[in-house]
């Protein structure tokens, strides 16, 4: 049959990615209690083309995810990045996955058990060198430190997202960061609270004021301080409880990417 892909292209207009996206598909990933954890991730994969082919071959992409069934993880990104060059003769491969990661917390007081979810995306890309992206969603909670300072009594908190992306060649597990981020807000956020871990929040949340400034700027002299880090993006946004907006702070640290971020 006639490969219509391989003709030329319309014009000489290089495309930087073309794929396949949104493709739902069971993972694992490294977990720190448990080993491992499987999950279900929308997943892209892409590749260049030059302008010299009219179209990527669409049903490969699906057949390296089916090669490499219920084995899709970190250990394998390289290994599916070489595949996907190999099979689609490209220059550079992408590949994104976005999954929902479960950690089980016990509530500070009561000790009640509960699963926290947190939104977290694998972004590999692979040219001439190969580069892996963690990027990790956290709510937290931020009491205002200017409602504090000027109110008789109480003062107005707010749910707060921190999002993380992180280039590092080195291991780290993904619950050390959702640490770090918990730790550098007004409290952190559970699934499961009785009325004494409900108190021992509000309390906790009042004696520790944060801006969203200052929830930026602690999460990352927190990361600096690993040193495992190449690059770093940490954004903040207090989703304001009696303003109209959104109060937002990021920070770029380190050498940024070759990869193209979404």
């Amino acid at each position: 049959m006639i490969d219509i892909q391989n003709q030329r292209g319309i014009n000489d207009i290089d495309i930087d990615k073309v794929g396949v996206k949104g493709i739902r598909y069971p993972i694992v990933v490294f977990d720190k209690e448990n080993e491992t954890q499987h999950t279900i991730a929308s997943i892209n994969l892409y590749v260049d083309l030059p302008h010299m082919f009219k179209g990527t071959h669409m049903s490969r992409f699906v057949e390296i995810l089916n090669e490499y069934h219920m084995e899709i993880g970190i250990r394998n990104f390289d290994v599916i990045l070489d595949k996907m060059k190999e099979k689609l003769n490209a220059k550079s491969a992408h590949i994104e996955f976005d999954f929902p990661y479960f950690v089980k917390k016990k509530a500070p007081v009561s000790g009640e058990e509960g699963l926290m979810e947190y939104q977290c995306r694998f972004i590999g890309f692979s040219s001439e060198e190969t580069e892996f992206i963690v990027e990790i969603k956290i709510p937290i909670t931020t009491l205002c430190p200017c409602s504090k300072e000027i109110s008789q009594y109480g003062a107005h908190s707010q749910r707060s997202y921190v999002n993380v992306r992180l280039l590092s060649n080195k291991f780290f597990w993904i619950e050390d960061i959702i640490a770090i981020v918990e730790n550098s807000g007004s409290a952190d956020l559970y699934s499961l609270l009785k009325r004494p871990d409900e108190k021992y929040l509000t309390e906790k949340a009042y004696d520790n004021p944060m801006f969203v400034e200052d929830v930026t700027r602690e999460i990352s002299r927190r990361l600096i301080d690993l040193g495992i880090f190449e690059w770093f993006l940490v954004e903040s946004e207090n989703i304001e409880s009696i303003h109209n907006h959104s109060a937002y702070a990021v920070i770029e640290w380190g050498k940024r990417p070759e990869t193209i971020l979404p």
